[in-house]
């Protein structure tokens, strides 16, 4: 795909996007009534699914011929250009009041992430990312940091309640290497959010488990074309698992989660 297409497709996902800003800004912190959908570790709310049918109606009115793949809804549509749409990723933080959420809209052509928005609608940042670049608010990013683990700031929701009955104690014991290695580990929630800070260089690690495309594929582009390094722990942006990004320059081979890196070396 040329730069051009690409560009215009990380537009449309930006309209798209801010179509539903005044509607999560206007319920946040009115504690919406949650429900839950794999277990009460996976909330939604009205908002989730009122969002995405608004994000929706705006990629069915500029990209008509597209397929649209939402975590609330599902899939559906036909054509060359698939979104992936998480409405608000972040839910949890989003319910209870917290300002880590944002909604995240990636573009795929031929199974290569192409475009994609993260957009942050408390402090009305827009992430944008195209195949000839990536910017917040119309400036370019540079994911740029720390170049190892004493001096990095690492984001990772790890373990989770998943991880946890999976791993047991030896999900524990990573984490408490994560947290002895790095200079600070944050668990503020949202995938999609933490990708775009490792993009703007505002954090230099994070990683991630049980994660879908409509959480990273956006993330996953910003990384990239910012100069960073993303990678997808199942083997692609498209299978559930897990990722790992960091800021260009980190040494990953030198890092505590080096082993994480599929065929063990970074």
């Amino acid at each position: 795909m040329d730069v051009t297409t690409s560009r215009e497709l990380a537009a449309i996902a930006a309209e798209a996007a801010r179509a539903v800003g005044d509607r999560l800004r206007a319920a946040f912190r009115s504690r919406p009534e949650v429900l839950t959908k794999r277990d009460f570790h996976d909330p939604v709310t009205e908002h989730d699914k009122a969002a995405e049918e608004d994000i929706r109606a705006v990629l069915g009115r500029l990209c008509p011929d597209s397929v649209v793949v939402g975590e609330e809804g599902g899939s559906h549509g036909a054509g060359e250009v698939c979104w992936y749409v998480d409405p608000i990723d972040g839910t949890a933080n989003f319910a209870a009041g917290l300002p880590f959420f944002c909604t995240s809209i990636g573009a795929a052509v031929n199974g290569e992430v192409v475009a994609g928005v993260v957009y942050d609608p408390v402090r009305n940042d827009e992430f944008t990312a195209w195949l000839g670049g990536a910017e917040c608010n119309g400036r370019p990013l540079r994911s740029a940091g720390a170049r190892t683990d004493r001096e990095a700031m690492l984001l990772s929701s790890f373990p989770t309640p998943r991880d946890l009955a999976a791993g047991g104690e030896e999900a524990l014991h990573r984490f408490a290497r994560m947290v002895e290695a790095f200079a600070s580990t944050r668990r503020p929630g949202s995938a999609a959010l933490k990708l775009a800070h490792v993009a703007a260089g505002w954090a230099d690690v994070a990683y991630g488990t049980h994660v879908n495309a409509w959480d990273v594929a956006a993330g996953s582009l910003l990384v990239r074309q910012a100069g960073g390094t993303y990678l997808p722990l199942s083997g692609s942006v498209f299978e559930p698992g897990g990722y790992l990004a960091c800021v260009g320059g980190f040494d990953l081979a030198g890092s505590v989660l080096a082993d994480l890196v599929p065929g063990g070396d970074a």
